[in-house]
Order: structure tokens, then C-alpha cells, then sequence
């Protein structure tokens, strides 16, 4: 008899998953989405549909004594036409917050895409699989599971060697983010290693990631789930989208953002929001989109395909955008002292990038993922920083 039949099985149900914003029932398990089924409701395109369901940040979160833990789930994989597979999505495992074991599952659904400018797909139906860790330490602990940020997973049950019980509440804040595939954790190597992730453990918060591979738009509806959703802390990373997509011109990205930040203000009128500026991307910053991939040098890359010369005519650079968010917080910040603004560059400017440039020309690797996680908590969080708790003594000015 395997280890494994004698293990106790725990259905997941929502109050076990953190970091979603909603949840839906399917004929496997539990999906964990991260918007809200009226906001899904209003999405455009198959990418942020994808994007949302792809469970960037969430992880189920429990206490007990057990050793052996499986989960079982349904994932869906993404694949390109004419490209290797990826690797499996990763698990990662955390005991007491810190990262202890790692796992994949085998099989599932598969998404190929077919044609990268439409994301044209074709569904393939596959088998649940199985998550293992085994020999981890004893006695009571709070675990986390990380579910693989860029892979839609359905989750079915939970089966440990001991019973399980509800995690501690640790009286952390609440840190709500909405950024690009940047902050959804691209070339990122597993799920608590993208940025916000590795910020949030820095800054000892609990993070709601939005961030929406591709699909960081100024899109209303997220605006108004960012409205509704309870938080201590939130961030918006915008522009790159905006500029990838050739989404908007300048006489329509100002207004946009103004009404993106009222709407959040009317649910969260004296919350610390943080509007940040994209990173380097030398592919855009001083030439418009649309962005178009690159298949020229066997590997996949993007360039820039818009003109320059455009820009006289209100087409969006990200060294414009930078300039428009810059404005906007300046413009707020008399009657809003809550508002406050990065740039970008701070995060990951020239100097980063020399260190570690971007693999494919618009998305950093995991040591550019940890630079902008640390660069993150070092600005944001510390003592003088826009998110610096306030029920501690402030630090030297």
C-alpha cells in the first residue's frame, strides 16, 4: 500500500486560496480567477481572459503538522506553434514564509497557439496530475502553496499526512498591484520569485497580484475591481501595454489614467496609492508600437514597429508615458497626499539592464525579477517610503 492512500484528503474551497479575487466552480475543482466574474464579463480578447485565469500570486495557505503534502490539480499549458514546449509550470512550497520544496505536474490541458499576433488557440483535453512534497519538517507550520503563475490551474483537493487547519493571521497589510506581464512574473522561474512576490516578503504584506500578461490597458473594469476590493496598499504599474498595443495616443492616455485613479479613489479615498512608470525597455523608449515578435534569429523576440517621427502626432514612447505619469501625480498630489509616484527607472534603469539585460528584448529574467523585487522594497517600503508602516517610528529623514 502507497504512502498516498493513506493520506487525508482536504477539498479546496475558497478559504483556503489567498490572493484571488474570485473563485469558479468546475466540473474538477475550484479555478481561481483574479477578476470578478461581471469584470470577465466585459473582456475584449482571448489574452486577458487567459491572462486573468492564470493564477499570478495565488497560493493556499493552511497550518499543520504534516510532512507529505499532494495537491491535486488540473493545469491548462500554453504552447507556441513551431516553438519547444516550456517547462512545466512550478509549485512552490513555503514553510513559515520561507521557500522549501518545489514540485510540477504532469500532464493536463494544452493551449497551442497558433498564431501569435491574433493568439489564435487550439484546445487540447488532458489528465488531472499531482503536486508532491514530501519530507518536509516536522511539527506545526504554516504552509504556503504558490500556484504556477502562468498556467491556468484548477484545483482539486488537498491530501496531507496529518490533518489540516486554517493558516495564522499574521496582521499583515494588504497590497494590491495591477501591472503588466512584468509584474504577472514573465521569465520569472517560479511563482514566488516574480517581483511582487519577492517585494511582498520583503515588505511582509499580502499580495493580490493583477498583473495581466499583455492586457494592463487602463481598462475600467479592473479599475473597478480595484475599487471594490478590500486593500491597505495598492500599486499601479502603467504604459508598456498601452505602448506594445499602439492602444492609445497621448490625448487619450492622460484622461484614462485620471479616470483609472478616480475610480479607485472612490472605493479607497485615503489608501497609499503608488502610480509607477515602466521600467527600461530599449526596444520602446523612444519608438511606438505596435510590438511584434521576431522569429528572425531562431528564438523568440519582439521589436518595435511604429515610427518615431509619430510621436509629434501624440504616438506613445515609454519615455513619454514616464513624462504623462509624472504630470498626473504632480497635478493630484495637492489634494491627494496619498498619491504618490515612482519612476520606472528606479526600479530598472540603465545600470540594471547592463547587469542583466532582458532575454527577449521585453521581459526581464529571474535575476531582473529579483533586482526590481529588491528595488521595490528598498523604495517603497522602508521607513520614508510611500508604503513605510505607520505604527512604527519613522527613520532618520
Amino acid at each position: 500500500m502507497s504512502i498516498e492512500q493513506n493520506l487525508i484528503t482536504t477539498p479546496v474551497t475558497a478559504d483556503l486560496l489567498h490572493g484571488h479575487l474570485d473563485v469558479e466552480e468546475t466540473a474538477h475543482g475550484l479555478l481561481p480567477h483574479r477578476l470578478p466574474a461581471w469584470a470577465r464579463r466585459q473582456i475584449p480578447d482571448d489574452l486577458l481572459s487567459v491572462a486573468e485565469a492564470q493564477p499570478s500570486g495565488v497560493r493556499l495557505a493552511f497550518r499543520t503538522s504534516a510532512t507529505t503534502v499532494c495537491l491535486d490539480t488540473l493545469p491548462t499549458k500554453r504552447v507556441y506553434q513551431g516553438f519547444p514546449p516550456p517547462p512545466d509550470g512550478v509549485y512552490d512550497l513555503l514553510v513559515d514564509g520561507r521557500l522549501t520544496a518545489r514540485a510540477t505536474v504532469d500532464g493536463g490541458n494544452l493551449r497551442t497557439i497558433t498564431d501569435m499576433r491574433t493568439q489564435t488557440a487550439e484546445f487540447t483535453p488532458g489528465p488531472a496530475g499531482t503536486a508532491r512534497f514530501t519530507g518536509l519538517p516536522t511539527g506545526e507550520k504554516d504552509i504556503e502553496i504558490w500556484l504556477p503563475h502562468a498556467e491556468i490551474t484548477e484545483v482539486i483537493a488537498l491530501r496531507t499526512d496529518a490533518p489540516v487547519g486554517p493558516a495564522r493571521d499574521r496582521g499583515r497589510r494588504k497590497w494590491l498591484h495591477h501591472g503588466s506581464s512584468i509584474s504577472h512574473g514573465s521569465n520569472a522561474v517560479s511563482p514566488s520569485t516574480i517581483w511582487p512576490a519577492l517585494a511582498a516578503s520583503a515588505g511582509d504584506v499580502e499580495l493580490i497580484n493583477l498583473g495581466f500578461g499583455g492586457s494592463a490597458q487602463v481598462d475600467p473594469f479592473t479599475a473597478r475591481a480595484m475599487r471594490d476590493t478590500p486593500a491597505d496598499l495598492i500599486s499601479l504599474k502603467l504604459g508598456i501595454n498601452v505602448v506594445n498595443s499602439d492602444a492609445m495616443r497621448l490625448r487619450a492616455f492622460a484622461p484614462a489614467v485620471h479616470g483609472f485613479l478616480d475610480t479607485i479613489r472612490e472605493g479607497h479615498p485615503t489608501t497609499p496609492l503608488l502610480l509607477v512608470s515602466p521600467i527600461l525597455c530599449p526596444t520602446h523608449e523612444n519608438t511606438p508600437g505596435p510590438l511584434m515578435p521576431d522569429l528572425s534569429g531562431g528564438t523568440l523576440m519582439f521589436k518595435a514597429t511604429g515610427d518615431p517621427a509619430e510621436t509629434a502626432a501624440g504616438r506613445l514612447t515609454l519615455t513619454i508615458i514616464r513624462d504623462v505619469l509624472a504630470d498626473i501625480v504632480d497635478q493630484r498630489s495637492a489634494e491627494d497626499p496619498d498619491l504618490h509616484h515612482l519612476d520606472g527607472l528606479d526600479l530598472y534603469g540603465e545600470r540594471d539592464h547592463d547587469v542583466f539585460p532582458l532575454p527577449d528584448g521585453i521581459h526581464p529574467g529571474p535575476e531582473g525579477h529579483r533586482r526590481i523585487g529588491e528595488n521595490f522594497a528598498r523604495l517603497v517600503f522602508a521607513d520614508n517610503g510611500p508604503f513605510a508602516r505607520t505604527d512604527q517610528p519613522p527613520g532618520p529623514r
